[in-house]
């Protein structure tokens, strides 16, 4: 029997003459896409506005690297009186995708957000 060190994926605990572990997880699968962050960021909903941040152009990026997502965002005004709450509601959905171990969110004004940032629907619902 070999001694193997468990935070070690199974190719690295094969020994030589042993079968690879069959039920090993496919690591790749367990990969987080822009696409699943961004549908998690559209449950962070602008109250004064009613529509989410992503269809109010608002977010500016998401950075993945491994388990740990960065998303870069912005407030329609500096003064913004849900600005404190945003960077808890992206922690708290972008948390809960499944193989996100870790979240963090960059508040920025450069460049400055618009309307023309904003979806067509946003645009259309807001009178633009």
């Amino acid at each position: 029997m070999t001694k193997t060190d468990p935070s070690l994926s199974a190719p690295d605990v094969v020994a030589a003459g042993e079968p690879a572990v069959a039920d090993a997880p496919d690591l790749g699968s367990l990969a987080i896409s822009v696409e699943e962050v961004m549908d998690a960021l559209t449950n962070v909903i602008d109250p004064e506005l009613g529509l989410d941040f992503v269809e109010l152009g608002l977010i500016y990026g998401v950075e993945i690297d491994g388990a740990h997502v960065h998303v870069n965002y912005t407030l329609t005004t500096p003064g913004c009186p849900i600005g404190p709450a945003v960077a808890e509601q992206i922690e708290e959905f972008v948390g809960e995708v499944e193989g996100v171990d870790s979240v963090a969110s960059e508040l920025t004004f450069t460049p400055a957000w618009s309307p023309e940032r904003m979806s067509e629907d946003a645009r259309f619902a807001l009178g633009f």
